[in-house]
């Protein structure tokens, strides 16, 4: 079965009609073109496809889309403004918090909720706001500092 889904997605309002088992992944990719959000291990257990709901990490390959309705859905293409890239975004540019990327949007999203939370969080606190979030390509040293840069910047 279909019904009409009402929930805001990176600030726009958004009516679709939707199947009642689609995931949140599958909306956002494939209803809405968000293509960010990226299908890691399809059992919630990489982090790859975090996105924001109401400010807080949700894992959206383990989320129906319906269990968004009339809320605040954010993905990492939400972060940017005027083609410009958040801050978070550009530390981990800028720190090479990203090696071959497919994680990076769902690290991205899991550090934002963190940084929302607590603007000056501890080494510890990115740690543990990361733990849900696998990376094959690095060592975690980068991606940690990349966080850590925009907290720093709001001292």
């Amino acid at each position: 079965m279909k019904s009409v889904l009402s929930l805001t997605v990176n600030g726009r309002r958004r009516e679709d009609l939707v199947a009642d088992n689609m995931l949140l992944i599958d909306y956002l990719r494939d209803v809405a073109g968000l293509t960010g959000t990226k299908q890691g291990c399809d059992g919630g257990e990489c982090g790859a496809c975090t996105v924001l709901v109401d400010d807080r990490p949700r894992l959206a390959c383990s989320t129906l889309a319906h269990q968004a309705a009339g809320r605040r859905v954010e993905t990492v293409e939400g972060l940017a403004r005027n083609g410009r890239m958040s801050a978070l975004q550009q530390a981990f540019h800028e720190k090479l918090g990203t090696q071959c990327g497919f994680c990076t949007p769902g690290m991205i999203m899991a550090a934002e909720a963190l940084l929302r939370r607590d603007p000056d969080p501890s080494r510890d606190d990115i740690k543990a706001a990361l733990a849900g979030n696998l990376c094959r390509c690095t060592g975690y040293v980068k991606i940690i500092d990349s966080v850590e840069a925009v907290a720093e910047a709001v001292r």
